[in-house]
């Protein structure tokens, strides 16, 4: 083999440290730091959907009681309706009879 070709050079091992070994122990320091804080806030936030969603199915359980009420409110409000334009038609009627 030539000196200015090894076609096998790329599948050696690197000469250098890897990355992780070659940082000094302040970076370390400082990744370990901001991989606690970044756990800590995934933390928060985990606990912060749970309460979202928790918060969300009670307003939809909610609103669907609520609907649920106005339904059966426009109902009597239809029945209420009926039976008042049936006293007006009867008064109208014994007014005229009289």
């Amino acid at each position: 083999m030539s000196s200015l070709y090894n076609p096998y050079s790329q599948l050696t091992a690197p000469r250098t440290r890897p990355y992780s070994l070659a940082m000094s122990d302040a970076t370390k320091t400082q990744l370990d730091l901001e991989l606690t804080r970044l756990g800590k806030r995934l933390d928060e936030l985990l606990v912060i959907v749970e309460h979202l969603r928790e918060e969300n199915r009670a307003l939809r359980a909610r609103h669907e009681s609520l609907a649920g009420e106005r339904a059966a409110l426009v109902h009597k409000n239809e029945q209420v309706r009926t039976r008042v334009e049936a006293m007006i038609g009867r008064l109208k009627t014994m007014e005229h009879g009289a």
